[in-house]
């Protein structure tokens, strides 16, 4: 079992990975609707909209102040929207490795978050023992 400040520690570094990843999908999702868009109209409309779809998503459903309470399945079902995206979109523009590097590296933080290191999620969305 991680002691207490090893466990601290870790949660700390993977709270900060989780928020870069969040902002990388959101760079991801930009550069995917800027290298697809046949036309500079639909390309804005692709490069501003995608990442702006995204986030309000993700502030509505997933963030820790979300303005919806969702339980944890909702949540956790929300982040893999926006992350599958976001790989997705580095697969088309990046290629294979990118995409899929990205996905695993947002699968194994999300899993730290939620089991090992724990983000202390209230009650209404955390029904199992706290770790």
């Amino acid at each position: 079992m991680l002691r207490r400040m090893d466990r601290r520690g870790i949660r700390v570094a993977n709270e900060l990975l989780a928020f870069l990843l969040e902002l990388a999908a959101l760079g991801a999702l930009s550069w995917w609707g800027w290298a697809v868009g046949p036309n500079l109209a639909v390309r804005l409309l692709l490069t501003l909209g995608a990442p702006l779809l995204a986030a309000v998503l993700w502030g509505r459903y997933a963030a820790p102040r979300a303005t919806v309470k969702l339980p944890l399945a909702g949540v956790l079902v929300v982040k893999a929207v926006v992350f599958l995206a976001a790989s997705a979109a580095l697969w088309a523009v990046a290629g294979a490795v990118a995409g899929t590097v990205f996905g695993a590296v947002c699968l194994v933080n999300t899993t730290l978050a939620y089991t090992v290191v724990g983000r202390g999620l209230d009650e209404q969305r955390w029904s199992g023992p706290r770790p």
